[in-house]
């Protein structure tokens, strides 16, 4: 095979109920809808490890709720097989967001990250789990576009009992959508979810500019602040690149916005 025959080959797709994911030629995606299971085929070694986070990561993005990843077919690398709980600890504070393995050999084991020896024990462990409730709503890169997310909030807030949550959460989608409005100027997607008294918010829009926070901004310099009030409020909150943009995440909880 010559050499652009070769880089033409690193790229295939395979489809299942219609939806189509690009990997490594040595390890296939596979993803299905009704069920919410992705099924990775093949060898993961590092050279594939790139592409498979990106569309887990892509995958828990898009859709609410845990995602089971089946690599009952794969063989996984020594050099990849801290892949998955290394995608867990980055989607620990995502909203509505988590990651079941499922894998006979238990060599994708981790800290932190679930994993079944059978389908039928990861779907058992779903159906024992409640699903998490989650408002996932898309904005457009517009100035009203934080009054709606202000609403959302707030009305999510008070329908999960945790209203004392709301005048920060409200502070804390204003800028990040806001962000979003003035620099990525793209369409984004907001998601929020309860935790176990906490409220979890993302917004994710479609450009790779990370946000850079500096710390407290100098006053005599405008601007700059936007980031400084989410880090008052939050918990926790960071960004993640995905490869068509990112999501930036954030964490709030009752002892730092006691309401």
């Amino acid at each position: 095979m010559n050499s652009p025959d070769r880089q033409d080959a690193r790229f295939v797709a395979t489809a299942h109920n219609g939806t189509i994911m690009p990997t490594d030629l040595r390890c296939v995606v596979e993803t299905d809808e009704s069920s919410g299971v992705l099924r990775l085929t093949g060898v993961l070694d590092a050279a594939g490890t790139a592409a498979v986070r990106d569309a887990l990561l892509v995958r828990l993005c898009d859709r609410p709720g845990p995602v089971v990843v089946d690599l009952t077919r794969l063989r996984l690398a020594a050099p990849a097989r801290g892949l998955f709980a290394e995608v867990r600890r980055e989607i620990a504070d995502w909203p509505a967001a988590g990651l079941l393995v499922v894998d006979p050999t238990g060599a994708a084991a981790g800290p932190g990250l679930p994993v079944c020896a059978t389908l039928a024990e990861a779907t058992a462990a779903l159906t024992r789990s409640p699903m998490a409730a989650a408002t996932t709503t898309a904005l457009p890169p517009v100035v009203g576009a934080a009054r709606q997310a202000r609403a959302l909030v707030t009305d999510g807030c008070a329908r999960w009992g945790i209203g004392a949550l709301a005048e920060a959460g409200c502070i804390a989608v204003t800028e990040m959508v806001n962000n979003v409005v003035a620099h990525a100027r793209t369409p984004m997607t907001l998601r929020l979810a309860p935790g176990d008294g906490t409220l979890h918010l993302g917004v994710r829009d479609q450009s790779r500019r990370q946000p850079r926070y500096t710390g407290v901004t100098p006053p005599h310099l405008a601007g700059g602040r936007g980031l400084l009030l989410i880090d008052t409020v939050a918990r926790r909150w960071g960004s993640t690149l995905l490869p068509d943009g990112k999501l930036v995440w954030a964490v709030l909880d009752l002892a730092r916005n006691p309401g």
